[in-house]
């Protein structure tokens, strides 16, 4: 029998007294897909980083084709034929694909037709759809993801990782992808996904293995396995993977959008002609392919960004008038009154300040100006030290930075401190993103309390699946434009995802 393209033996790694993996084991097959399922922080992404030379294992050993080896740069992974592509991209927006893929294996001259020629032959082999000659700030998440397998390829990568490869695509994304992936594994290589999406986990892998806390849980054939034993071996315990949706009671009007439009600064319009209702006591969804204008449309709700046309009215519980938010900031829109609360798409970038501790972050949305040169830490520190516990935010203390924070642990600092402030409306643009499967079902929870309370919720989201489960309605954007409103108890996911893509529009249908 062959030896693994990959076998880990006992690999070990520590960040100070912090253990992010420890003695695991794991093997890897030529010609087979392998998913690594865990929670946030459970040492997947870390595990992974030493494979492709980021990091170096404190302890174990790493076999490939049976031979140890001893990876301790990104040049030495490529060397051995290993490429991993992040979630979060590493490409320079100003240069286009062809010049993106061939970085840095040149000295800086190279055969533009013969490059460009070995390019396409690998994207026809594996069924690449891509344009090398268009930039990347002009490229979906999907184009840009595909320039990144097809860089890794063109190295000569035929063991290939990939972090979080379906978190920003389609369902036709998704399944293009996937085609891509059965077509690398038919043709020899090795492909290890993070993920955590358990129906995908389901349909593309060949063998699941789980990490738990660090620890090497085991690993499971994908034909014997379901969500619930996957979730069990991830946890550690039978989780619920029911979303509980209750019937709106008494839903009113508390947010109207008519008609906006939205140009950036380079003169793009980028929203046209916005029109929905935002009701107290209703979740309502809001899908579309990532970059259709989501992110602008929640942030000029918020008072981040100015408008050009159409009107944002919020009836206001308290005073029973109807107050317009357009063209204010958001100190002005919540000395209205207004209790509106923003869980935006960029965490570190707009959400939270990396190098603060929890703490300070608490207190980024209570501080609003006082008196004397020091500030009152104890309420700040009682809401830190209880999202904390209730959200089960992996870290040593409040008192720790954010930054050293996991993606999924940022993220529910953020929700947590956002649904503290008692919102009457609460938007939330992608907030499981990055989450494990049972963090995720604590925010989906959070978020139907919220509704309970009468809370205008709006939830920007990528899973289809949770949108339609979650939701009372789903608002369906493309290219700026709405194209649909839907009963998401009636909805189906394929309908959604054309309207996602084909931008038919549907007359009234928007203006709900």
């Amino acid at each position: 029998m062959d030896a693994p393209a990959i076998e880990l033996k006992g690999i070990t790694k520590t960040f100070g007294h912090i253990i992010a993996n420890e003695n695991v084991n794991i093997t890897v097959n030529r010609g087979e897909i392998l998913s690594i399922l865990g929670e946030n922080g459970s040492g997947k992404t870390t595990l992974m980083n030493m494979i492709a030379g980021i990091y170096f294992p404190d302890e174990g050993h790493i076999f490939i084709d049976g031979k140890e080896v001893a990876i301790s740069s990104p040049k030495d992974a490529l060397d051995l034929k290993i490429g991993m592509i992040h979630q979060h991209f590493k490409l320079v927006d100003v240069f286009d694909a062809t010049e993106n893929i061939v970085l840095g294996i040149t000295d800086g001259k190279y055969d533009v037709k013969a490059s460009a020629k070995k390019i396409k032959e690998t994207c026809d082999k594996y069924g690449f759809e891509i344009d090398l000659n268009k930039k990347i700030y002009e490229m979906s998440v999907s184009e840009k993801q595909t320039v990144e397998i097809v860089k890794v390829l063109y190295r000569g990568a035929d063991i290939l990782i990939l972090d979080e490869p379906t978190a920003v695509l389609t369902p036709q994304e998704t399944q293009k992808l996937f085609n891509v992936l059965r077509k690398m594994k038919e043709d020899g290589k090795s492909i290890i996904i993070i993920t955590h999406k358990l129906n995908e986990v389901l349909e593309i892998s060949d063998r699941v293995s789980v990490l738990r806390k660090g620890k090497y849980i085991g690993t499971i054939e994908t034909a014997e396995a379901n969500e619930s034993i996957l979730t069990e071996m991830m946890v550690g315990e039978k989780v619920s993977l029911d979303i509980e949706r209750s019937e709106p009671e008494n839903s009113v009007d508390r947010l109207i959008v008519k008609g906006v439009d939205y140009y950036n600064r380079e003169g793009v319009q980028v929203l046209k002609d916005v029109s929905f209702t935002a009701k107290s006591g209703e979740i309502l969804g809001i899908a579309g392919i990532a970059g259709s204008g989501q992110r602008e449309l929640l942030e000029a709700i918020a008072g981040l960004l100015k408008v050009s046309g159409g009107d944002i009215l919020y009836n206001n519980p308290k005073t029973e008038q109807t107050e317009s938010l357009k063209d204010k900031t958001p100190m002005q829109i919540r000395n209205l009154g207004v209790r509106l609360s923003f869980v935006p798409e960029d965490r570190l970038g707009m959400g939270l300040v990396g190098n603060m501790d929890i703490i300070d972050n608490m207190m980024l949305r209570s501080y609003r100006g006082g008196k004397g040169a020091f500030l009152h830490r104890k309420q700040p520190k009682e809401l830190a030290d209880r999202i904390i516990k209730d959200l089960q935010v992996v870290t040593p203390d409040a008192k720790t930075p954010v930054r050293r924070l996991s993606g999924g642990n940022v993220q529910k600092v953020l929700v947590g401190r956002e649904i503290s402030s008692s919102p009457t409306v609460l938007m939330a643009a992608y907030p499981v993103r990055g989450l494990d499967i049972n963090s995720s079902y604590i925010i989906y929870n959070l978020l139907n309390e919220q509704k309970e309370k009468g809370v205008a919720v709006i939830f920007v989201g990528e899973d289809l699946d949770v949108l339609i489960d979650l939701c009372d309605k789903i608002l369906v954007i493309c290219g700026g434009r709405v194209t649909g409103l839907v009963d998401a108890r009636e909805a189906k996911k394929e309908e959604i995802g054309l309207l996602m893509t084909k931008g038919h529009t549907n007359g009234g249908d928007s203006d709900e």
